[in-house]
């Protein structure tokens, strides 16, 4: 029996995180490694302590911004990259595996945080109906490695 790779069991992990999202309108999952090892997990949604969206809101979900995001939740990436430094562990020099590609504030923090590498599954521009994948151009612009997990 083949192993699967750790790209397979962290994509894989993310997808099954993405589940426990209470967005009502996606769902995005989020790991954090450094060698091999998980430092951090995360999911989208609200703080932690306030309330769910699906049971709050409904399935309308939360009020939206300006945007027309929502304007209660983080991102997996966030909730992943605050969890780490909330109990300090570091994330410099580690790869992030997300089920949907960085927004561009998203990839803002990825760049801040010092993350090498970004692995994603879906395209947040595809899901958002935009021109270009702004927080995957932004990342590669600044020598981030980000890679679609298709083309692993």
């Amino acid at each position: 029996m083949k192993k699967p790779s750790f790209d397979v069991i962290f994509m894989e992990l993310a997808q099954n995180l993405a589940l426990r999202s209470h967005c009502t309108r996606a769902q995005v999952g989020c790991v954090l490694t450094k060698d091999t090892r998980i430092i951090s997990i995360g999911y989208n949604g609200p703080p932690a302590g306030t309330h769910n969206c699906d049971d709050e809101f409904g399935e309308d979900g939360c009020p939206r911004d300006s945007k027309g995001s929502c304007s209660l939740a983080l991102h997996a990436e966030q909730n992943a990259i605050l969890y780490a430094s909330k109990n300090g562990v570091s994330v410099e020099g580690s790869t992030i595996y997300v089920t949907l590609s960085p927004c561009i504030s998203c990839a803002r923090i990825i760049f801040s945080m010092k993350i090498k590498k970004v692995i994603f599954l879906n395209s947040y521009a595809a899901y958002k109906g935009l021109a270009s994948d702004e927080g995957v151009d932004f990342l590669r612009k600044f020598g981030v490695e980000v890679v679609s997990y298709s083309e692993l």
